[in-house]
């Protein structure tokens, strides 16, 4: 081999060791976008990335970057690199060597062997090396939706319970209103019904014979004259 292709192949390992894997790179740039941060952001202290929602992050980012949209391949890359789920209520992965504001420490990381990666998860704990299979994922998707759907139909439950009250309530004022005004209706009928009888009642009084400018009360004197009989 010449000095200047050795100078050459020497260059060129020096420049690939410099540089991060672009798999690590893609992963810390979409991290860093603030544009991602409901999807996939740091941690509160920026020493761990958490991936808050799967579907979205395999459905819009992954395609994008990594050409696949299998969040357990993506998880298994992270093994493949030494990174580690730190967390059993979310989705949050470790390196130490993958933090907020520290790119250059990308060039650290390499990507284990296969043999590595065999040893370190038979003495690793399950939860921390684990990787999530494909129905574990669609599970918690599942549930997750299962959730937010029992919370949607609660809260439309609620909102049909509160508008069946208000509905209720109109309908029992209306109804007090109706039974007001059909008292109220019963109440001039009977007042229209006395005075028709005090009205027919001064009629017939009218209608009466007089008798030396006297009205006579006939129906009184029907009543107190009797018959004479003839012996």
């Amino acid at each position: 081999m010449s000095h200047d292709q050795f100078d050459k192949e020497l260059l060129e390992y020096v420049i690939k060791k410099s540089s991060p894997p672009p798999f690590l790179l893609k992963t810390y740039m979409l991290v860093e976008d603030p544009a991602t941060d409901v999807v996939i952001s740091w941690n509160a202290d920026g020493t761990a990335f958490v991936v808050w929602h799967i579907d979205e992050f395999s459905r819009d980012l992954l395609p994008s970057l990594f050409k696949h949209s299998n969040f357990s391949s993506f998880v298994r890359q992270l093994n493949t690199y030494g990174f580690r789920k730190i967390s059993t209520s979310r989705w949050e992965f470790y390196n130490e060597m993958f933090r907020k504001g520290e790119r250059e420490l990308l060039c650290n990381i390499r990507r284990r062997k296969a043999w590595e990666h065999k040893l370190v998860r038979s003495n690793t704990p399950i939860q921390m090396t684990m990787v999530p299979k494909e129905n574990d994922v669609d599970q918690e998707s599942s549930s997750t939706s299962s959730s937010s759907s029992s919370r949607s139909r609660s809260n439309s439950l609620l909102e049909e319970n509160k508008r069946l009250k208000r509905e209720n309530e109109v309908l029992t004022s209306e109804l007090t209103s109706m039974k007001n005004k059909c008292n109220e209706l019963l109440k001039l009928v009977a007042v229209n019904t006395n005075m028709e009888q005090q009205d027919d009642t001064n009629m017939n009084h009218d209608q009466s014979p007089m008798l030396f400018g006297v009205r006579l009360n006939v129906s009184s004197m029907s009543k107190t004259i009797r018959p004479v009989e003839i012996n």
